[in-house]
Parts: structure tokens; C-alpha cells; sequence
């Protein structure tokens, strides 16, 4: 498995640093940094603290990502969904979440609320042409090959 080393910060002493909750997890568990318990209510966004910040090396991007438990079990998903960290930002993550659900959920301090996961990124170098090369699917968009 490749390892990149990525710097982390506290910006809150109760903050919890985000690991990695089996031996293959693409993806660190993000922790909700609390004074009290908050209510989502259905259809509310609410954004949460983490209390931490990284530096990302340069070639790299977090992905900021809903935990499945959360969103099968409460309905609680993410606004921005991928969200992005580049690797020039370095304020406190902070989650926007969703609630999609029918019922309130409480989210409490301590909480894992998000997954993050560390990706490298390519950047492109447009190079215009007046015309792009024909394909088989060429600009059939979306349904276009039928529902089987």
C-alpha cells in the first residue's frame, strides 16, 4: 500500500487525529469538535467543526466524504459531496452536512462524521482544437444506451 506523509495540526486540544478504522481503509474517520450535542433537523445543513488542519504535499487533494453508517442509518449525508482540500489550504476542515432524512439526528462531540481520503491529482494543460476526434458514443449523453 503506498504512504504519503501528511502534517496535521490541532486547532483544538479536544480535536481527535483521524485514523484509519481498519487495516485497508482507503479512508480516515473525521471526528465532530463539539461544545454541546447539535441537532440536524430534516432537510437542515449545519457545518461542523473538526478541529484540525493539514498540509497537503503538493500533488496530493483530501477528498471529504459522508460514512455510509451515517447515511443508511440516519439519512445524514454531505452538502458538497466529494468536497475538496487543496493542497495550498490550511484552515480547520470543517464538515457541511445534510440531513436527508425524515426524523432529527443529534450529532455529539467526539462523533466520526466524515471520511477523508488522500488522493494525488493531475493537473491539465488545455490544448484547444476546432474540432474533437469522433467516438462510437460520440455526444450521446445521459440514458443513452438504454436501460439495460
Amino acid at each position: 500500500m503506498n504512504k504519503v506523509a501528511v502534517e496535521i495540526t490541532k486547532i483544538d486540544p479536544d480535536a481527535n487525529i483521524p485514523c484509519y478504522m481498519s487495516e485497508l481503509a482507503s479512508g480516515v474517520d473525521l471526528c465532530a469538535v463539539l461544545e454541546q450535542p447539535i441537532q440536524i433537523a430534516p432537510g437542515e445543513r449545519v457545518m461542523v467543526a473538526t478541529g484540525v488542519a493539514i498540509a497537503l504535499p503538493v500533488g496530493y487533494e483530501a477528498q471529504i466524504r459522508p460514512r455510509s453508517g451515517l447515511a443508511w442509518r440516519d439519512g445524514i449525508s454531505l452538502v458538497n459531496s466529494p468536497g475538496t482540500i487543496d493542497a495550498d489550504y490550511r484552515g480547520e476542515i470543517k464538515i457541511i452536512m445534510i440531513n436527508h432524512g425524515q426524523e432529527s439526528v443529534t450529532i455529539k462531540h467526539g462523533e466520526r462524521i466524515a471520511q477523508m481520503v488522500i488522493a494525488p491529482v493531475v493537473q491539465v494543460v488545455w490544448k484547444e482544437v476546432v474540432a474533437l476526434d469522433e467516438t462510437q458514443r460520440n455526444t450521446g449523453g445521459f440514458g443513452h444506451t438504454g436501460k439495460s
